[in-house]
């Protein structure tokens, strides 16, 4: 039940118009950024983070995470529109969002990529608020030999990732 009061002493601090504002305008600053093919979420919080230098931490929080959010969301409109996915996680997104596009549907297209963004990402965040304590546990019995066989898995899906073996 502890993890349940944290989530709502979080929610409250949230919703605060000030940080309702912040979010708002993280959200809108990272689409706007998330927009230009090859930009995605990282580099656009790199470019962004400035911004957050003058404002009470939480509030830099709130904002990183709507810049986030919104370069995620970003490249999925160039997917849409134009058949060119910025990242690959909006590659999914051109395959049928381009489709609907051609056949003059882009904005229910564009639609469905916000509301499924949305969702994905508050399940996400629920999931890692629930699991997080868990994992805790599981990765402070990691020892060096844990470590060294994680970086080799990741070493080696990537490589079998780029040449298309997977």
């Amino acid at each position: 039940m502890d993890i349940f009061s944290h989530l709502l002493l979080g929610v409250e601090v949230a919703f605060t118009p000030v940080n309702i504002f912040y979010c708002f305008l993280g959200a809108l600053l990272g689409t706007l950024v998330g927009v230009l093919p090859g930009l995605g979420p990282t580099a656009t919080i790199a470019m962004l983070l400035p911004l957050t230098f003058s404002i009470e931490p939480s509030s830099a929080l709130i904002m990183l995470a709507g810049i986030y959010y919104g370069a995620q969301y970003g490249g999925s409109t160039t997917a849409i529109l134009v058949n060119l996915p910025g990242e690959a996680s909006a590659a999914v997104t051109a395959i049928d969002g381009y489709r609907m596009a051609q056949q003059g549907r882009a904005g229910p297209a564009l639609a469905i990529a916000a509301i499924g963004s949305f969702f994905a990402g508050s399940v996400a965040t629920l999931l890692v608020a629930l699991f997080g304590p868990l994992l805790i546990l599981i990765a402070q019995q990691f020892s060096p030999a844990e470590y060294f066989s994680l970086i080799v898995l990741g070493l080696i899906s990537s490589i079998a990732l780029a040449h298309g073996q997977c």
